[in-house]
Order: C-alpha cells, then structure tokens, then sequence
C-alpha cells in the first residue's frame, strides 16, 4: 500500500518521522548526534522556524533521535536534515546514509511499535514508553505539537497498553540491568563482596544498581559532577558518596564501575585504568558503560582481565533469547498496520 492519502481525501498535510536509530546507525554516529548540552534546544528552535512544518515533536534517548511531525509542504527530509547537522556542525553526507522517512500509514506503524518496545534494541523493554510519554509532555508545554500529534501519541500509547495487556511482547523481557547483573555473577562469582562505583545519577545507571544490589551487593559508591545528587542517590541505594575529584584515586577500590553520564568527553582513560588494574594486581575488573556518548574508553579491552561492555554488547545478548516474544511479534505488525491506516484516515477525514 501506498504511504499517501487515497485520492478521493483531499488533505495535503504529511504526517511524518524522520530520524536516526541503532537500526540505521552505528554507535559512533549516534554518539555524535545526541541531543546533549543544549543541542535539543537549538535543534528546537530552527524546527519552529522551518517553512510549512505545523507541528513536531523531537524523541531523543540513547538509541535513537527522531523528529515527529505534520507538514503541509510535503517531504521535510532536507531541511530536517540539515537542521541536525547544522545543530552537531557535521557535513549531511555523514548523516544522510543513515536516516528514515517513514510518512503517513507508516509513520503510524513505526509509532505503535517504537512504544510497544518492537523497535527497541531490546525487544519489549518498557523504558521506551516513559521516554516517548516524557518527549510528548515536554512538546506540549513547549506548545510545539497540535491537534493531529496529540491525536497520534494518544492513539499510539493506548496501542502500547493493549499490547502488553493481550500479548507476550514485555514477559520473559531482559533488561539492562539484569543482563549485567548476570554478567558480573560469571566474572566474580557471588556479588555480596563486589564493591560497585556508579559514575553519574541518571535513571538507566540508578537500576542497574538497583538490579545488583537485588542480588546481594552490599558496598554501592556513588559520584557525580553534582555532589548533591550522588548524595542523594547514594542515601537511596544504601552507599556511599564520592567527590568527582577523587575519581581517579578511587579507582582501583571497586570492582564493578558503572558510567552513565551526560558527558562529552571520556571519563575514563585507558591510562587511568591501566593504573587502576596495575594496583589491582590483576583481580578482574567490569566496567559498564551506559553513556551515549561514551564515558570510557574502548580500548581499555585490551587490558589484561578488563571487561567492558557497551549499550550495543548488552542489547546483544539481552536479545539472544527471544523466543516467548517473537511469536507475537508478527500477529503485531499486522495488526498494527490496519490500525495505522485506520488511524491514517480518521486523520485526513477531520
């Protein structure tokens, strides 16, 4: 089917999304165009001023940067395009090989299965919907989506609710933080003894401690560039805080090192964990790294007993049992296509 309204509907609007994913995009590209340190801002304000787009809405999270919108002068791609580059001052032939335009129909279907967890890099994770719903919000007090897009998101989280309630797609689901507590249990064995460093207070990084510490960990540290929200979130978890500052001579005390900050720069170098391992004397040393873009070096995986692992590594393995989702997956898709359409011609009917 055609991604344009039937002819007999007279309606010019486009609905539409444009963006970049892990299905499009390699990690270091989708580093490169994350919507950190006031980036979402910028890219905000050249949409509001970007000729026939009505209406949009912009989803960043660490897998993914798209742009909802409605349109009355047909395909955006370009200018939303050059929109981003401009934002992160990247020639468009970096970016170009590696987006989506989904219009209409499509961009309907994309919808429903972004927040049913479908197109997630993990397959049924819930994260996503509280991402979209906080995006959605954050659009609407800015007063940048309308009619049509409140009608669309509303429609899509419904869909997400029937979904999980009649079918498979979340049970069985793993999750980042079960996938490193597995993880770490292979390295060291029991955890009770396992001293953890979490490195920032952001959502992500806070459950997977909390996953760890669900399995017995007792000795959780927390620091952050803000003293106050380590503090706080150590008080949470039952730990300790640690100055930013006193990162580096800290190191070699812990034993699981999970990074998930809003940097851009590394926080850790090869040479601050190669020190760190030398005064380890060789007892082995797990580090997660949550962060986009990254906070830790990647080639401290040459180091001798340094295991480290990235979003892209544990989406990996958390998918290599997808057996109790799959099945449900394409009773999904066909689905939600007819409900897309259904909803594609409500739309153009109003």
């Amino acid at each position: 089917m055609s991604s344009q309204a039937p002819p007999f509907l007279k309606d010019s609007r486009t609905l539409f999304v444009f963006g970049s994913s892990h299905r499009t995009a390699p990690l270091e590209l989708r580093e490169r165009i994350a919507l950190e340190n006031g980036k979402m801002e910028k890219l905000c304000k050249r949409l509001k001023e970007t000729p026939g787009l009505d209406e949009f809405l912009v989803l960043n999270t660490c897998n993914r940067v798209e742009i909802y919108g409605v349109s009355h002068n047909g395909n955006l791609k370009t200018a939303l395009q050059d929109s981003i580059c401009s934002v992160h001052g990247m020639p468009r032939e970096h970016l170009e090989a590696h987006t989506y335009w989904k219009a209409n129909h499509e961009m309907l279907e994309h919808l429903f299965y972004l927040t049913t967890g479908m197109d997630s890099q993990m397959v049924g994770e819930t994260e996503i919907f509280g991402q979209v719903k906080e995006s959605y919000n954050s659009a609407q007090k800015q007063g940048t989506v309308g009619k049509t897009l409140n009608h669309v998101f509303q429609k899509s989280f419904k869909e997400a609710k029937w979904a999980r309630t009649h079918t498979a797609i979340s049970k069985g689901q793993v999750s980042i933080g079960n996938v490193v507590v597995d993880l770490a249990a292979r390295i060291f064995g029991k955890l009770k003894k396992s001293k953890i460093l979490l490195i920032g207070s952001g959502e992500v990084g806070e459950k997977t401690a909390q996953a760890l510490k669900s399995r017995g960990v007792k000795h959780i540290t927390v620091t952050s560039r803000t003293f106050e929200n380590a503090h706080h979130l150590a008080h949470t978890l039952g730990g300790a805080s640690l100055d930013l500052d006193n990162l580096e001579s800290n190191l070699s005390d812990f034993d699981i090192i999970i990074s998930s900050t809003a940097s851009n720069d590394l926080l850790l170098t090869h040479e601050q964990v190669k020190h760190a391992q030398d005064e380890r004397r060789g007892d082995p040393l797990f580090l997660i790294d949550l962060a986009l873009p990254r906070d830790i070096d990647p080639a401290v995986a040459e180091l001798e007993n340094v295991f480290i692992y990235n979003l892209d590594d544990l989406s990996k393995i958390a998918n290599q049992n997808l057996q109790t989702r799959l099945g449900d997956m394409d009773q999904l898709k066909q689905t939600f296509s007819r409900r897309a359409w259904a909803v594609w011609l409500t739309i153009t009917r109003r």
